[in-house]
Parts: C-alpha cells; structure tokens; sequence
C-alpha cells in the first residue's frame, strides 16, 4: 500500500451521526480518502455529548472522527443546501444516518444526489433498515441488543435477567461492515465508466451477522443457544477474579488437577459433560467456595501449565499496563485538543501506527476545518464571512478570519 492510502484522493460527504456510519467513513479517511465529516452548528454529531465531554469532544466522537475535516453547516437554511451541493460536487461517497425519510425532506435523498452527481456511491445507515414498520423508529444499540436477541443470552449469573453488554458492539460491528461494503464496491467499480449506486445497511442487520452462531444454535435448539458441559465464565478467587474457558473432553480433569481436586474427575455427578451439562448450575456452585480460596496467580500458572484458556480480569487501565499490550503495539498513545493527557487508541491493521499530530491521528474540533474546505471548494472569503455572520457555517473562533 502506498502511503498515501488505498483511497487517496477519494471524496465522501459524511453526514451520519453517532458511532456505526462515521466508523465506516473514518476507516475511508484512514486509507488515505478526504473525509468531509458535515455537522449541524448547535452541538455537532450527537456523539460529541454521549458521555464525559472533553472540550468539543466525547470519547465516542474522538474515535470516529480520526482523520476526517470538521465542516459545520446548518442544512435547514436554504443557504446551508445549497453550500452542500456544492460540497458533493465530484464526490465519491456520500454518507448519511438519519431516520428514514428524514434525508429525503432535506432534499438529499439517494434519487437526488445521484440525479445530479451520478458518480455518488450513496451509503445509508439506519437502525432497523429503509422499509417495514419499524424504519422510522429511533435506536442505538442497546436496543438492537434487546430487539435481536443478544441481550437475552446475555443473563446473569445470578439474577438470570437479560443484561446490555456494555460495549457498542452492533454499533462498531455494523460499522466494519459498512466499510467493507462501500470499500468493496469502489474497488469493484475502479476503471468502470457506470460508477456509483445505492448501499443500504443498518444495526439489525449488523447485530444479525454479530450473532449469526448464536442465532443459528439458539434457533435450532428452540430459545437459548445450549451451553457446553464446562462451567466456564467468571469466578472470585481468593484476591480478585478469573476467567477460564474448558473446551476439550480432557480438559475437565486436568482443571481438577490444577484446582488440587482429583476427586471431582472421578466424581460420577461430574465425570463426563452430559453429567455436567444436566445441572451446570450446580457445578458451578461447587466450584466458588473452592475457587475463592486460592490468589489469581496461582490459579493462572496451573491453568495455563495444563493448556486451558484463562486470564485474571483486568480494568481497561490494567488491560493498557500489560506487557503483552506494550510487547505487540496494538495501543498508541495520542494527544488532542482539549483532552488534558494522551488517550490511548488502537492502531488500525495494515495501517501504519497512529501518531500524534499526524492529519490521520487528529479528531477535530466541531468546524474545525470550515472556512479551509468551503474555500477548496470554491467559496470565496467575503462569501465565508457572510456564512459565518449569519450562522449558517460555523468554525472555531481561530480559524473564522
């Protein structure tokens, strides 16, 4: 790949919101594409307040918005649309996320954007998909989690209720796939006179294919996928917790060994896995007092010498401290505006790793790049000015002269 990136000199109009659409246009930024990432001037992309706010940013914004351009423009003025048309002027991807049926009362719906820039591949992104009942209704992956079934495996240990898992992962899921898509399709069209078309994916969709073993087995076996004959999970030990994983039919006795428990191999009620499977519950109960007696490390080192998967369960900031962490450079450290200390972010495979002050390593303030992008894109400074002074267009305060 060259260095300057697979997409370079590529154009998309980003105006989704939220995590799952700019994760797909931040992954084209980060192969080397020009991202215009459009938001609204009173607060910007909705995820710049979920959560911690740190400046103009969130934790959610500063992740999705790496390597983009910041334009804020108010697309309910009739000024504000026509600055975005001359925006899409020659571009190659155009983005959106709203509800359906909202792009299309601005006047940007597929049919129009391609009526005037054919070239366009057109990328919508919703929460339950552009037709049936439900196109219109509002979601964030929580609710994809309940609506597609993942929160119902999800129960507790104890409670046996459903549980969100506390991690946006339709949202980031459904995001990698939406690159893959739009990515595939640009690679497909390249050399090709007949470019552009329409791609249509949504969290329902993305949570189907996160899920599609579960799913499967969950269906099949008539509600909750069966579990193995393992009493896997999470246990307290006697200075933390541990989590292991049993998947071979020798792994149940070489656990009793490790544990100091060879009885429990030979133990009839726990021998074999449909023994085990018919009451897990309750193997599980035995397991705790036995567990919550010995240090984490002990536990790890005799696990881990026996072959089975296991791991003490560590915070974010512990997970960041591992040596195995520093040992693969998975993390890299980068400084932003208004964030008071480097944050860590994952670097991208195939990519080179993130570096500060870099264009491909920067979340930009709301606006940030206004003026210089209506002035690429033919504006002139009195007419900026003009924008500026009428709300129409927003930038940081530095960067409006």
């Amino acid at each position: 790949m060259s260095q300057k990136g697979v997409f370079s000199g590529l154009k998309v109009i980003d105006l989704s919101g939220g995590v799952a659409g700019p994760l797909c246009a931040m992954m084209l930024a980060q192969h080397g594409a020009n991202v215009i990432k459009v938001e609204t001037p009173d607060g910007g992309d909705w995820s710049r307040i979920l959560g911690k706010k740190y400046g103009d940013h969130t934790a959610y914004s500063v992740f999705a918005t790496l390597g983009k351009r910041s334009v804020a423009l108010d697309l309910k003025t009739e000024k504000g649309k026509a600055i975005l048309w001359q925006l899409l002027k020659g571009a190659d991807v155009f983005i959106e996320g709203f509800r359906p049926g909202t792009i299309q009362r601005l006047g940007f719906g597929s049919e129009a954007v391609r009526a005037r820039e054919p070239q366009i591949l057109y990328y919508s992104m919703s929460g339950f998909g552009q037709t049936g009942p439900l196109a219109e209704r509002p979601a964030m992956d929580p609710i994809l989690q309940a609506f597609t079934g993942i929160m119902n495996e999800n129960r507790g240990e104890f409670d046996g209720h459903p549980h969100r898992v506390a991690v946006s992962m339709i949202d980031m899921f459904t995001g990698l796939l939406g690159f893959q898509a739009v990515a595939m399709t640009l690679i497909q069209q390249q050399g090709q006179s007949n470019r552009g078309g329409y791609l249509d994916l949504s969290l329902m969709h993305g949570a189907s294919m996160l899920a599609a073993t579960t799913m499967i087995g969950g269906y099949l076996e008539g509600g909750i996928a069966a579990r193995s004959g393992y009493p896997n999970g999470v246990y307290n030990t006697s200075d933390g917790r541990i989590a292991f994983n049993m998947v071979r039919p020798k792994d149940w006795a070489l656990f009793c060994d490790a544990l100091e428990r060879p009885d429990l191999a030979i133990d009839p009620r726990y021998m074999s896995a449909a023994e085990r499977e018919k009451n897990l519950a309750a193997v599980a109960d035995m397991l705790r007092p036995i567990l919550a007696e010995k240090p984490t490390a002990w536990l790890m080192k005799r696990l881990t010498e026996r072959g089975i998967m296991n791991t003490k369960v560590n915070s974010y900031t512990e997970f960041l401290e591992e040596e195995q962490v520093r040992a693969t450079g998975v993390i890299a450290w980068l400084e932003q505006p208004g964030i008071p200390r480097k944050i860590p972010m994952a670097n991208i495979p195939g990519l080179p790793p993130l570096e500060s002050g870099t264009r491909r390593a920067h979340a930009p303030m709301l606006g940030e790049h206004t003026v210089e992008v209506l002035r690429e894109n033919g504006f002139l400074q009195a007419e900026i000015n003009t924008f500026l002074a009428q709300a129409i267009v927003a930038a940081p305060r530095a960067t409006s002269a």
